[in-house]
């Protein structure tokens, strides 16, 4: 592969995903369901500060998407073929524009400051970390199609080595 970035360089990064992106979910799943509860008992002392309360959603909205760039990469990786990267590509990209969505507002919770508890703090180191790795597979995602190995079904590749073997279409019929 290009730069010897072929399946095994894939799926060491596609694990490193699925596992920050899953963490990551969990951590803000549990920061909107403390604050939701703090809401709801009436204390209204929350995680975080004015930016959480856009920050967590969009975070939980990326990782599920996250999430299933990896279990489309899982299938790509399986099957190696392009039409499987076409599903891959699509949603590896949209999932590295919603993190780097993501990244944005962490770094706007960072910068206003007051209120943030470990969590969140772990919560937006990820999403800042999950924009590179995400950049990272979804490129070495497209490596593969620029070699000269490629696909199995890669355009000017021909299954059948032999152009003898077969019945040719026109004498068929």
């Amino acid at each position: 592969m290009a730069f010897g970035i072929g399946r095994a360089m894939v799926a060491p990064l596609m694990f490193i995903n699925f596992c920050l992106y899953f963490i990551s979910a969990c951590l803000a799943g549990s920061i909107l369901n403390r604050n939701l509860d703090n809401n709801l008992a009436g204390t209204h002392n929350q995680i975080g500060n004015v930016v959480t309360v856009v920050f967590i959603p969009i975070v939980l909205i990326t990782c599920m998407v996250g999430i299933a760039s990896t279990l489309a990469g899982t299938h790509h990786i399986r099957i190696w073929r392009t039409e499987t990267l076409a599903a891959a590509a699509a949603t590896s990209v949209i999932a590295w524009l919603l993190t780097l969505l993501s990244m944005g507002l962490a770094a706007k919770e960072i910068h206003t400051g007051y209120g943030r508890s470990k969590r969140l703090k772990t919560v937006e180191a990820f999403m800042i970390i999950l924009s590179l790795f995400e950049l990272l597979y979804l490129l070495a995602t497209h490596a593969g199609s620029v070699t000269r190995e490629g696909y199995a079904n890669a355009p000017g590749h021909r299954a059948v080595k032999n152009p003898n073997y077969g019945t040719p279409a026109a004498t068929a019929v």
